[in-house]
């Protein structure tokens, strides 16, 4: 290895073998320094290749080079001492302790053209071929069908369920103490369960009220109740027949003898984040018995425990995140036909978080600093924690995101980056690991931040999951 006080390469990445084929790989040191440079047995540890500071974030240093197929070994130059990232692969070297990563070539109909130019993070890119993916598919399509919704069913729990002619304040302050965004409703006239209410409910009631007033009031709250609600939902999205009535939306079920393919396939298709597992043992469906509330991480975490020992036959589970058409990114500088990716600072009006949420038909927004580093998740579910000191009384216009969520917290708990609510990964992450994140129960999304500086780069959901997954 050359001297640490040789000039850095004139050329960064540049390899001297004619007519190889090389690759594009991005190196990032995300622990500071005033001075970083990288070098490998990709450029014959001959050349230090200067990284640069990334902006916005003082302590992250990227290096874009190129580099031929095969396994590399590499070290950092940081402040004239050599370094290596004990969070990335590493082994001990000629040279001492090196990081190490493999490069190979990724068939274009798997990965965008627009990716190919794109960085592989210090990190392997698994060769795979759009005959595994859709080998992959079949295989976790046939599980799903010889499985059943019965196997969600934990061995002990409870499920509440709510009377449909209970009054919406109530039925919002029993979601709140019971710490839980949805329950099915029952209507004791028809003697069975008709639908759901959800925190979503809650976000349009109080938009849709707070359009006819200033503040509003428990009493406004105390006369609708949840059936009345539903009724006049249903003239606002105009489900009406042609007498101007309302038309009931049928309640979204399963039965337990359900395939778990169907239940999956049920959640996309209607765009639901619960569905009631419900039993009868009769014909006409009379005395429905509700066993459980069945979710996509319950799904998930079905198949993760299924493949992920047999993992290695299916490369497909071993494609980093970046390499595939999953989840939703923030639109690249010069990217048309990009939809807008919803982020907030933490100082937006909770009434403007609560519009993006129905406007942008999102069931998150990444609360975000002045460098779009992720500081907290605004979740629809967050929503019940107004219950708390009747704060949905007050104008929402008013409130702010931070104010909001510390509702929802204890107040001695300082604002920060909270593991449990801001659930993260990379882009250079396995499927498989994201896989094994959102079966977490709980976890509905992911967002994709950048090493070192937490800045916002996506977000991916259980639903982005399932559909690409069943192709």
């Amino acid at each position: 290895m050359f001297a640490s006080d040789m000039n850095p390469a004139r050329d960064a990445g540049r390899v001297s073998t004619a007519g190889m084929v090389l690759f594009p790989v991005q190196f990032t040191w995300p622990y500071g320094g005033r001075s970083v440079s990288v070098s490998g047995s990709f450029n014959g540890w001959t050349e230090l290749v200067r990284m640069s500071q990334v902006e916005g974030s003082p302590n992250v240093f990227k290096a874009v080079c190129a580099v031929p197929h095969g396994s590399h070994e590499y070290k950092f130059l940081v402040d004239g001492e050599w370094r290596h990232d004990d969070q990335q692969p590493h082994r001990n070297g000629e040279y001492g302790m090196v990081n190490t990563f493999d490069t190979r070539p990724v068939p274009a109909e798997v990965v965008p053209q627009h990716q190919l130019s794109a960085v592989i993070l210090n990190q392997a890119m698994p060769r795979i071929s759009e005959e595994d993916v859709q080998a992959a598919r079949r295989q976790i399509s046939a599980f799903l069908a010889a499985h059943t919704a019965y196997e969600l069913l934990p061995e002990s729990g409870k499920v509440v369920a709510l009377a449909v002619d209970l009054p919406v304040k109530q039925a919002f302050h029993i979601l709140a103490e019971q710490g839980i965004p949805v329950a099915p409703l029952w209507d004791l006239s028809k003697g069975k369960f008709v639908g759901v209410i959800s925190a979503s409910d809650f976000i349009l009631i109080l938009r849709e009220l707070g359009n006819h007033g200033s503040n509003l009031t428990e009493e406004e709250l105390e006369t609708h109740t949840i059936s009345a609600w539903k009724e006049g939902k249903a003239y606002m999205n105009g489900q009406v027949d042609g007498h101007g009535r309302p038309i009931p939306r049928q309640i979204i079920f399963a039965g337990p003898c359900d395939n778990l393919k169907d239940v999956a396939l049920k959640f996309l298709q209607n765009g639901v984040a619960t569905i009631p597992v419900i039993h009868s043992s009769s014909e006409d469906g009379s005395l429905p018995q509700l066993l459980h509330l069945a979710s996509l991480s319950g799904i998930l975490k079905c198949v993760c425990r299924y493949f992920k020992h047999c993992s290695g036959s299916f490369p497909m589970l071993q494609l980093p995140i970046c390499a595939i058409p999953l989840g939703t990114w923030v639109p690249r500088i010069g990217e048309s036909n990009s939809r807008p990716f919803a982020m907030l600072r933490p100082n937006a009006s909770l009434s403007s978080a609560l519009n993006m949420l129905v406007q942008a038909r999102v069931s998150s927004i990444p609360i975000v600093d002045d460098n779009d580093s992720l500081l907290d998740v605004y979740s629809r579910s967050d929503i019940t924690a107004l219950a708390k000191g009747r704060a949905y009384t007050h104008n929402l216009n008013d409130m702010t995101v931070y104010q909001a969520l510390q509702l929802g917290q204890d107040s001695s708990t300082p604002y920060e980056l909270r593991s449990q609510r801001c659930q993260m990964c990379l882009r250079t992450d396995t499927l498989l690991k994201v896989m094994e994140q959102l079966a977490n129960p709980g976890v509905r999304r992911l967002v994709i931040v950048e090493a070192g500086s937490n800045r916002v780069e996506g977000v991916i959901s259980l639903t982005d999951v399932f559909r690409f997954l069943l192709g």
